[in-house]
């Protein structure tokens, strides 16, 4: 049995044109970790059912974690886990919509059934999954997924990274962003609202960096900061 993807891994396979794999630990712990953070919301104001969280970052963990252990053997399993994250963006992201707007209906409507705690715990909650859904779509978007950046078979990119343009005797020759450059990117997103270092060069690429913004804006200016006045009063 291979090892797991600690290290880029040689791949076989021909006709899978590719010849490096990403490591996929730091993917799956970001999956798990959104995952108990959607598992931990209030009861008043959770979307989903507990245990239907832990279930659906699970099914979305497995494939990431094949791909680490087998993904050289069977490339077949970087098609399922791109369509995994993918469908998994559709669906979180919709259904953030709909949280913060639940969670706004409380405090707007019910203020006495919800707590500055429990704002407070939700508002982190809430914006830890944007930046975590957001940086994974990053991941599989830009440049035609990680596989194809690692060998050179990319296409034109969303980002721009600083690496990218500094001196070569300063940035490793084989250098190629990786899936915490794109967790950098939305977390740097989601805390100045606009671009810091990696500039975007597409339409969609802008559209998905605005539409983060924009909810990390609603979740940080209108529930975080009325959780902090119930909190100083």
């Amino acid at each position: 049995m291979p090892a797991p993807a600690i290290l880029p891994q040689r791949i076989d396979l021909a006709s899978a044109g590719q010849t490096l794999l990403e490591p996929r630990w730091p993917v799956a712990v970001a999956v798990l970790a959104s995952t108990l953070l959607l598992g931990l919301l209030p009861d008043r104001i959770r979307l989903l059912p507990p245990g239907l969280s832990w279930v659906l970052g699970l099914i979305a963990t497995m494939p990431i974690i094949a791909v680490g252990l087998n993904g050289a053997r069977r490339p077949y399993w970087l098609r399922v886990e791109r369509a995994v994250i993918l469908f998994l963006f559709v669906l979180a992201a919709p259904a953030m919509v709909i949280n913060l707007t639940n969670v706004v209906t409380v405090m707007v409507e019910r203020p006495a059934d919800i707590s500055g705690i429990q704002l407070l715990s939700s508002s982190i909650g809430v914006w830890i999954t944007n930046v975590i859904i957001f940086a994974l779509l990053y991941w599989q978007i830009d440049r035609g997924g990680p596989e194809r950046r690692l060998n050179h078979a990319s296409t034109m990119p969303d980002w721009l990274f600083p690496q990218e343009s500094a001196p070569r005797e300063d940035v490793s020759p084989d250098w190629r962003p990786t899936f915490v450059d794109y967790l950098y990117l939305a977390y740097s997103t989601a805390t100045a609202f606009s671009t810091t270092d990696a500039m975007p060069l597409t339409p969609r690429s802008k559209l998905l960096m605005m539409l983060e913004s924009s909810f990390s804006l609603m979740t940080v200016v209108v529930v975080a900061s009325r959780a902090i006045n119930i909190l100083g009063s």
